[in-house]
């Protein structure tokens, strides 16, 4: 796992211009993601600079690593699993090497295929290859999103990088995206390929860009998640999952440093856990709880360790320790990103950074395999498809009057409300609605749904399920869960691998019938019941907690002071009707609803908007500080 940036010009660079000096810097800013190493490359078209967090080849896997007498140069974040494989045939077809890095089999293989060749990868990756000869740049992202991309168009030319910080050095100051920031308030994240700053994008995950100098970009996709369900009995199922992801575990564990694991108190990671002893009965487990009840899944974890005959390390986080660092977990993430899980993500990455250089985890299966409860609710919704759809729209208005406490008025308003336009994916914060309540600059024009239509689109022959699966995919995922996933680990130098999240367990999962997911009153049927005999029993069908936060609770006492001084001292008034989120502030202490997690999306984005446009609050030295 690393760290990269790059640029490519569109005219002929001097020797030690200023951006060369720039770029040491811009690859300082991340030496978090590789404080093992650092190389640079540059000629008179092309900038490379790179951060090496050392996992596979410690003492060839230099980077940027050249290959064929200097043609071409390569920059590369993340592993690819089958870089072994794909070795060996690229030496029986006459290709040679000189070291036994994955990263040289990517350049290796795009010598032999081109574009082509980013099909044969399985793994992560983010990666940019400059062909010398064509005066061309190639780079791709891996299918799922699970390492990050940015990239920056300019007059000059082109910027690309890991981190989007690396990309705001030397470059003018950009202001907030009003678009994206809208959508923010619904979503908890900026939608991909979007982020907080006009001028910059993210490659959309399985996409590859092309840059020739002094040609525009092109942008070009190689995989494309789809369900197609077979026939086939729970047995069947069960025995394809089973075996696929004991293959999958088996092959991320590649690694020349130690390799350790998350473990929650649900069935993602403890599968994981599970089919990772088999292959490495020391194997550490780490799990992060708090001190308020309901809060903590220390005690199941520790409990499922013994069960299943491993080290269990664990930490508690204090409100103390939590608003001490939530500062620079804001900075690491680039953009806001409200999910209150990347907290005690990073507390539970930092102990673990103490034992391991790489973590298992168990992210992805629930989009994969169907895990959400959400999932379950076109069952619950069934019979209102009988329902003729003018008096669907009747009963809708009917409901929408009444009291918002009333029992059965929100499960009416969601059966007459076709799917395309209630679930736009895991969070739904703020509706348009509110936002107007919430923005100053509200427009009507750019709705939530914007984001999701085309997704609806796309799968418009696919269940309701497979609908809601396919745009949490494409959403959630790659906007929320990889995200913190990426950046809290990399925070502390930990590289994380997610074995869900690979295109063979995905084929499998791609060909499970919707029953087979939502049967039994449960969700992930087919999963649990493939690691049956395998996890606990007091695991397969616990409903799991998800390092969960106690932001509801805090928020009413221990933080409410806090959060009064974060709203009042952001210089955000320019976006953000303060008057109407200190009212649903002070509704929340006082018990009235529980406006947590509209709170947290507010406070997140101002708290963000100290540290990356006022710079009122500066990260230094792993410490954030408030600049008087």
């Amino acid at each position: 796992m690393c760290g990269f940036v790059g640029f490519i010009s569109n005219r002929l660079l001097e020797p030690n211009n200023h951006k060369q000096n720039q770029m040491v810097e811009r690859t300082n800013i991340i030496t978090h993601r590789g404080p093992d190493d650092a190389g640079f490359y540059t000629d008179d078209t092309i900038q490379f600079g790179f951060r090496r967090l050392s996992i596979i080849d410690l003492e060839g896997g230099h980077q940027p690593l050249s290959y064929e007498d200097d043609r071409f140069h390569i920059i590369f974040n993340g592993e690819i699993y089958n870089y072994v494989e794909l070795r060996e045939e690229l030496v029986k077809a006459g290709m040679s090497f000189k070291t036994t890095s994955d990263t040289e089999v990517i350049v290796a293989l795009y010598a032999a295929k081109g574009p082509e060749a980013v099909k044969d990868l399985r793994g992560m990756f983010g990666f940019v290859i400059w062909d010398k000869v064509e005066k061309t740049i190639f780079a791709a992202r891996d299918p799922f999103g699970i390492k990050p991309f940015y990239y920056m168009e300019t007059a000059d030319g082109l910027f690309f990088a890991s981190e989007k910080k690396s990309l705001l050095i030397g470059a003018d100051p950009a202001p907030v995206a009003r678009k994206a920031l809208q959508h923010y308030l619904t979503f908890q994240f900026v939608p991909e390929p979007e982020t907080m700053a006009e001028n910059i994008k993210r490659l959309t995950p399985g996409h590859y860009l092309i840059k020739k100098v002094g040609e525009p970009i092109e942008i070009r996709p190689y995989w494309q998640p789809a369900f197609r369900p077979v026939q086939q009995n729970l047995d069947e199922a069960s025995r394809a999952i089973r075996d696929v992801l004991r293959e999958s575990v088996k092959i991320h564990m590649r690694s020349d440093v130690p390799v350790g694991a998350f473990l929650s108190s649900g069935i993602d990671s403890t599968s994981i856990v599970a089919l990772a002893k088999e292959f490495h009965p020391g194997i550490l487990t780490f799990t992060v709880g708090f001190e308020s009840e309901g809060y903590n899944e220390i005690d199941i974890a520790k409990d499922t360790a013994e069960k299943l005959g491993v080290e269990n390390i664990h930490t508690v986080v204090t409100p103390e320790a939590f608003v001490k660092e939530l500062p620079r977990i804001v900075w690491h993430m680039d953009d806001p990103v409200a999910d209150p899980a990347a907290v005690p993500l990073y507390f539970v990455a930092k102990e673990a950074a103490k034992h391991v250089k790489v973590v298992l985890s168990g992210e992805g299966a629930d989009e994969l395999f169907g895990g959400y409860n959400i999932y379950r609710e076109p069952l619950d919704l069934k019979w209102f498809k009988k329902v003729p759809d003018p008096v669907k729209k009747w009963m809708k208005a009917v409901a929408e009057k009444l009291p918002e406490t009333m029992k059965g008025r929100s499960y009416i308003i969601r059966g007459c409300t076709p799917i395309e336009e209630r679930y736009i994916g895991n969070a739904f914060i703020f509706d348009e609605e509110e936002k107007r309540l919430v923005m100053k600059h509200h427009r009507d024009d750019e709705a939530f749904t914007d984001v999701t239509r085309d997704l609806y689109r796309e799968a418009s022959d696919y269940s309701e399920v497979e609908k809601m699966q396919y745009v949490d995919l494409h959403t959630w995922l790659r906007g929320d869960i990889l995200v913190k996933a990426d950046r809290m680990t990399m925070a502390h130098s930990l590289e994380l691998r997610v074995p869900f999240l690979d295109k063979e367990v995905f084929k499998v999962a791609a060909e499970l019938a919707p029953e087979l997911k939502t049967a039994n009153q449960t969700t992930k049927f087919a999963l649990r019941e493939a690691m049956r005999g395998i996890v606990p029993d007091s695991i397969l069908f616990r409903k799991k907690l998800g390092f969960p936060v106690p932001i509801r609770v805090w928020l009413r006492d221990t933080l409410y002071d806090w959060a009064r001084n974060i709203i009042r001292d952001s210089q955000t008034d320019e976006w953000i009707n303060k008057s109407y989120v200190y009212k649903l502030l002070d509704e929340h202490r006082a018990g009235y609803r529980d406006n947590s997690r509209k709170l947290w999306t507010i406070l997140v984005f101002m708290l963000w908007h100290q540290i990356y446009i006022e710079k009122t609050i500066q990260i230094d030295n792993g410490a954030a500080a408030v600049r008087s």
